[in-house]
């Protein structure tokens, strides 16, 4: 019971993500916590199979895994050098002339790279920022320039070949390694590719890497059933009432655990008991959701609600969302084992 982390999976995803990228070297995306999984134990596992370049968004979440990895392991820290962030170990990305001039002066030099903005608007120097310390920033050595597709998700897109373009011309002349591609890039072919790219959300089982393999199980704890009459109703606001002797199970978990209210909100929401699938029932609430078992035939000690049959994307359709977001969600509550 409690959710299941399969690491062979997950590498293998890794792994599978390389192998379409040629010849550009994988990194890995862990900010987040690794999406929520545990960054302490899915970065040395990365290591051990091979990759070296691992991508945060803080520099708190860089220092949270800098002792769990060996001194050739970079670890890229995507918001830059934030003022008073302490980046020992770490590389922060540069995102705009004035971190960098920061980064300069208090730092002595110490290993960076840049982010460029081809067209996301989000984070990155402008082509004219960039245009304006290109030729200082490039004299000091960047490990990496990189930039980050906005669209990648959607291969048809006319924004992916607008940033790719972009791209390429303000990175036009850089000897420095150079990555645009994170999982989708990956997959929109080699024009993307360039020297690095950095699998992220389809290392961890989901869209938009539909090879995936899955890597999350979540069974929920079931805490008391009981026999519900005709006519009764169950949990908050009486929303479900019962239209037949029905058994019904509380199972140990609830929106303060990930699972939002939304899952439920159109009624689609299923447990699994083996191949069975169980109806959601009333509304999901910060601990406990409610679930019809009237047609099992023996009721088990947990129900599944992330497995095979209904994985990490499947469940963000329920409810409105992305896996990203169910994945970053899972709270601390829950049993953890590695496999």
């Amino acid at each position: 019971m409690g959710l299941v982390i399969d690491i062979p999976a997950l590498v293998a995803n890794w792994k599978a993500l390389g192998a379409r990228a040629g010849s550009a070297r994988p990194g890995a995306v862990v900010k987040a916590d690794a999406y929520g999984l545990g960054a302490v134990r899915v970065a040395p596992a990365l290591y051990q199979a091979g990759a070296r370049d691992f991508f945060v968004a803080l520099a708190s979440e860089g220092r949270a895994i800098r002792p769990h990895l060996a001194d050739d392991a970079r670890i890229f820290v995507l918001s830059g050098h934030m003022e008073g962030a302490d980046l020992t170990g770490l590389v922060p990305v540069l995102n705009s002339p004035e971190q960098f001039f920061r980064d300069r002066a208090l730092r002595a030099r110490g290993p960076f790279a840049i982010q460029l903005d081809s067209g996301m608007n989000r984070l990155g120097m402008e082509a004219g920022e960039w245009a304006a310390i290109r030729s200082e920033a490039l004299a000091a050595g960047p490990q990496l320039v990189m930039s980050h597709l906005a669209c990648a998700d959607e291969p048809d897109h006319a924004a992916n070949a607008q940033q790719l373009a972009a791209f390429r011309a303000m990175t036009e002349g850089v000897t420095a390694p150079r990555s645009l591609a994170a999982t989708g890039g990956i997959l929109l072919g080699s024009d993307y590719h360039f020297d690095l790219v950095r699998p992220g959300i389809g290392m961890y089982g989901a869209e938009p890497f539909t090879d995936a393999q899955p890597v999350v199980t979540l069974a929920l704890p079931i805490v008391q059933t009981r026999d519900v009459r005709p006519g009764e109703s169950v949990g908050y606001g009486y929303s479900w009432t019962a239209t037949r002797p029905s058994r019904v199970a509380t199972v140990a978990a609830g929106y303060a655990d990930g699972l939002h209210r939304a899952l439920g909100r159109e009624g689609k929401l299923r447990l699994w008991a083996g191949e069975r699938a169980c109806p959601v029932i009333g509304r999901i609430s910060m601990d406990l959701i409610t679930v019809d078992v009237t047609d099992l035939p023996d009721v088990p000690p947990a129900l599944e609600i992330l497995n095979a049959r209904q994985g990490v994307d499947a469940l963000a359709a329920l409810g409105g969302t992305i896996g990203y977001e169910i994945l970053t969600s899972l709270g601390r509550r829950y049993e953890r084992t590695y496999l």
